[in-house]
């Protein structure tokens, strides 16, 4: 937790350990204070799933704290989570998850109504997030029904439910969730339509992103930083949105690391023009992303002509110069938005 560092994430202020009259050790981690909305989960999501390369395991209504007068919403108690990807830090050395400690304690951790399905099917090694986005497609639909989506009492009456939901899985399903199951005996069950799942009122947009957080194939499921992007969250992304109180929404676009690796066409679904406009993001709109006018967009801002001198010295005779310096462009870009980067940083670089 003290590589986190994020609006949608709790704070870890201090910690320090502690022994009972047992000689018992315990570690006792002091957050910042949070009096007890979909979209800032899915945007912490994307923080620590992108940039530190951890997975949450066990996100549930109970782990999200929410401010009810700024709507502001922290992820909370990492209790359970694990470093899936290599990370590399000047105060730490390389690590990687505990894969036999993933296996041991897995099932004891995940809370049964939010536990992804590959899960149930007896998954003990993964490398990626998806069960996190799993979790929040039950969060998402408990907010929307007003009552658990998968409700069971242990992982058996859970994959009841699901099937019931989302009908009985494939042999290919069930090889994306785990290649090593063989019992494939299941009741031939049709999936449920999404639309009567939820009530006749529910906004087709709210149903279509639920669909896209719950499949069964951990690949299919869409990242949180998609889900962000998502048509559900467009009302978001007005000039003049505000809360239902009356307040101004909290500040939802200043994205950091996350964004890197991101496609400009998902940034521009991502980010409203009205904000890429105040942060100098406005030539990733999709018609400068050709190369015969990505330059004169570009090379219209301070500084950053020089910047694309530098580029194209370095680049040399290379046939892709133009896509490579807007790949380089748009890195710097996020750099921006996130805060960390400063228009006179350009004629130092290039200096």
């Amino acid at each position: 937790m003290r590589l986190m560092d994020h609006p949608n994430v709790v704070c870890l202020k201090h910690c320090f350990f502690s022994t009972t009259t047992k000689d018992e050790l315990f570690l006792n981690l002091v957050m910042e204070y949070v009096p007890e909305t979909m979209y800032r989960v899915l945007r912490g999501l994307a923080y620590i799933n992108a940039v530190p390369g951890v997975c949450h395991r066990d996100v549930k209504p109970q782990n999200l704290l929410v401010d009810p007068l700024t709507h502001q919403v922290k992820l909370c108690d990492f209790g359970s989570a694990k470093v899936l990807l290599l990370v590399f830090n000047s105060s730490i050395t390389s690590t990687h998850m505990d894969r036999s400690r993933v296996k041991q304690t897995y099932h004891t951790y995940v809370p049964v109504i939010t536990r992804a399905p590959e899960l149930i099917f007896g998954a003990t090694e993964y490398t990626t997030t998806s069960i996190d986005i799993w979790s929040a497609g039950c969060v998402l639909a408990e907010l929307l029904l007003g009552q658990p989506l998968f409700p069971g009492e242990n992982a058996v009456d859970q994959l009841v439910e699901i099937i019931k939901v989302l009908g009985t899985p494939t042999r290919e399903e069930i090889r994306c969730m785990n290649p090593n199951y063989t019992d494939f005996r299941f009741p031939q069950i049709k999936a449920h339509p999404w639309h009567k799942v939820f009530q006749k009122r529910m906004p087709p947009e709210a149903i279509d992103l639920a669909s896209r957080l719950l499949q069964y194939s951990p690949s299919l499921r869409c990242t949180a930083l998609e889900a962000c992007a998502h048509p559900f969250f467009d009302e978001l992304r007005e000039p003049n949105a505000r809360l239902p109180n009356g307040r101004p929404l909290p500040t939802l676009f200043n994205f950091k690391q996350e964004l890197t690796g991101a496609s400009p066409e998902l940034i521009n679904r991502l980010i409203p023009e009205h904000v890429r406009r105040q942060t100098g993001l406005s030539f990733l709109h999709p018609e400068f992303l050709s190369p015969n006018k990505v330059l004169p967009a570009i090379l219209a801002r301070p500084g950053v002509s020089q910047f694309y001198c530098l580029l194209c010295r370095l680049l040399g005779s290379c046939p892709m110069k133009e896509q490579c310096a807007l790949m380089a462009l748009r890195s710097v870009a996020c750099l921006k938005l996130a805060g960390v980067f400063s228009p006179c940083v350009v004629p130092v670089a290039c200096g």
